[in-house]
């Protein structure tokens, strides 16, 4: 059967089903599949926070967004113009963010009269016209898996959970991806089990066998290859960029990588994927809890390793009092806070940037340390980098706020050169810095006011560490109140006399009286809204804040130029407050806490209203 080939500029698939369903390899396979054809690429993944919800509920619904074109994206989609759902619950969970004329592939064979009660419907939905604004395409993925594979020497069960792939094979017919990189995948996943290799492999096939077959798909779809800058790309999660970065910034700075870490969602990731780098110098300890963690990690930083923790928000409060004794000791330490939604254990598998202020105020005492936040998941790994300048060079803890959103996200990254990324090498401590070769450590550097570096067992380097108030230079115990007023207000000082980039801004006809300010994982929705905008006519600047203490030099000369600063963010206006509070600025928050990330639709629209009204 000859079928028509349509192109198109850009597609979003979201694959969603039971957690059992392996939406998430299936998503993640096609996001490879096509990574392989050029496309740009920007994905979300949606995982349920119950760790067994009963399967066929809405809890249990697992999902994976991915959006690709032929251009620069800057999001994963705000609605999927595809949705594959394999039982009710993933139909009834997603159903509301489809657009009208929607493709809906359902798998037919979970749509029982006992399925559709568990989620409240009363009727089938494919039978009672309430789809009609859609295009439903019904197959019985199920049945049609097993039959593909009743030759084969399977179970029933494992016959049936391949039905992933066999979807997996329907849509990658339909956009005409490249599959030998599933069939080489599929063969090392299951090496051990050559039968399952023979089962999933068959599964795909028949799935693609069906699209090429079948009369109720007659259109096939094409989208070009991006035109991006030359070089080496790897589709890349943040979290796994937030990893690679810290490999690197141990290597550029030849110091040991030492990591603390107890599994949090959405961390642990960056624990499993330094634990595979020992080569490199990396050493990774899975600690019994969150306060060992750190104190570990900051008992390698006093050794002249490079100390990094990773966790959440839940486990920044519990390494509060030892980030604030690493600012007394005025050692680096890295502190990677991959956010979720909160208070206490909130929806740990959802978005949210509310651990901003917690980042910024959240210890006891005068405790200032520098804080950073990656815009997008391949800039986690620079963003690693830096925290690692800063840490290094002005012997401090840095806060470095990833969310849920970048970290299980994903995009194409260029490879840098390895001769391109900074250099973080670290003079230590060799001979005494005082007068009768007197070791001083607190004697400091005139320019980034960062005391010596001293590896414990350096001869004549002997000094006095811990959290009691240090007298300046000599470190002996100190309770003098002139003394203390000092080394707070020298400790506050280190930290503004940190170098950070001027903050860029994008007004490309110069004449914007409006200004779109963010910090993190807002960098894509905003940006995608602020070309929606632009290609309509209207006028309005963006910039976005990695720096968000020290804030950039020039930010105050910045927010002075524009009649509004809007700052939309996934919390109840934490940045706006800081911005409020430092420039005198009457910064206009724009605030969601969904456990969802922005659309560029909705900021689009309330950016519209506000320019139209500046």
């Amino acid at each position: 059967m000859t079928k028509q080939v349509r192109q198109l500029d850009r597609v979003v698939i979201r694959f969603a089903g039971d957690s059992g369903d392996g939406m998430q390899l299936t998503g993640d396979r096609f996001t490879s599949e096509t990574a392989q054809l050029g496309n740009d690429i920007s994905t979300l993944p949606n995982f349920p926070a119950e760790i067994r919800a009963p399967a066929g509920t809405l809890p249990g619904v697992s999902s994976f967004q991915v959006h690709f074109a032929d251009y620069d994206i800057l999001t994963p989609g705000d609605a999927p113009n595809v949705l594959v759902a394999m039982n009710p619950a993933a139909l009834k969970a997603n159903l509301g963010d489809l657009p009208r004329g929607a493709d809906i592939i359902v798998n037919t064979d979970e749509f029982t009269r006992r399925n559709l009660a568990k989620v409240g419907y009363t009727a089938s939905p494919l039978e009672d016209g309430s789809l009609e604004a859609y295009s439903v395409h019904p197959v019985a993925l199920t049945t049609m898996t097993i039959r593909a594979l009743s030759e084969q020497e399977v179970s029933k069960k494992d016959a049936e959970r391949a039905k992933n792939m066999f979807a997996l094979g329907l849509l990658s017919w339909m956009y005409s991806r490249s599959y030998e990189s599933t069939l080489a995948f599929l063969e090392r996943k299951f090496a051990a089990r050559p039968e399952l290799v023979l089962a999933n492999i068959t599964a795909f096939k028949a799935g693609w066998n069906f699209g090429e077959t079948t009369e109720d798909f007659s259109v096939r779809y094409e989208v070009k290859p991006a035109k991006m800058k030359p070089g080496t790309y790897r589709n890349i999660t943040g979290n796994a960029a937030l990893a690679l970065g810290i490999v690197a910034a141990g290597v550029r700075s030849k110091l040991p990588v030492f990591l603390g870490a107890y599994p949090i969602t959405p961390a642990s990731d960056i624990l499993h994927e330094l634990s595979k780098h020992k080569r490199f110098g990396i050493t990774t300890m899975q600690a019994e809890d969150e306060i060992a963690a750190v104190g570990a990690a900051l008992g390698a930083a006093y050794g002249g390793a490079l100390g990094i923790t990773t966790t959440s928000g839940p486990g920044v409060a519990l390494k509060g009092e030892t980030i604030s004794l690493a600012v007394a000791l005025e050692l680096p330490l890295v502190i990677v806070d991959v956010q979720r939604a909160g208070p206490s254990t909130g929806m740990p598998t959802k978005t949210e940037q509310a651990d901003l202020n917690m980042a910024l105020f959240g210890r006891h005492g005068e405790a200032p340390v520098a804080v950073i936040a990656p815009r997008s998941p391949s800039d986690c790994f620079f963003a690693a980098l830096e925290a690692a300048r800063i840490a290094l060079t002005h012997r401090t803890p840095v806060i470095l706020l990833s969310d849920n959103y970048v970290a299980n996200g994903s995009e194409p990254w260029l490879l840098p050169e390895v001769a391109d990324l900074p250099d973080l090498s670290v003079q230590f401590a060799a001979e005494p810095n005082g007068p009768q070769g007197q070791f001083l450590p607190y004697l400091r550097d005139p320019e980034t006011l960062a005391r010596p570096w001293a590896i414990p067992g350096t001869p004549g380097l002997e000094h006095r560490i811990g959290g009691l108030e240090k007298a300046d230079k000599t470190g002996d115990i100190s309770y003098d109140p002139q003394n203390h007023d000092f080394m707070v207000r020298t400790r506050a000082a280190r930290i503004d006399a940190i170098s950070v980039p001027d903050v860029e801004v994008e007004d490309p006809d110069g004449d914007a009286r409006v200004l779109v300010l963010g910090w993190g994982s807002t960098y894509g929705p905003i940006g995608a809204a602020c070309r929606g905008l632009r290609q309509r006519g209207l006028t309005l600047a963006q910039a976005h804040l990695r720096h968000l203490n020290p804030l950039p030099a020039n930010l105050g000369e910045v927010l002075s130029r524009y009649d509004r600063v809007v700052i939309p963010e996934m919390n109840l206006g934490q940045l706006a407050h800081v911005i409020r509070a430092r420039y005198l600025v009457d910064a206009v928050p724009y605030n969601k806490v969904r456990g969802l990330p922005f659309t560029a639709a909705e900021l689009e629209q309330m950016l519209e209203d506000v320019v139209k009204n500046a």
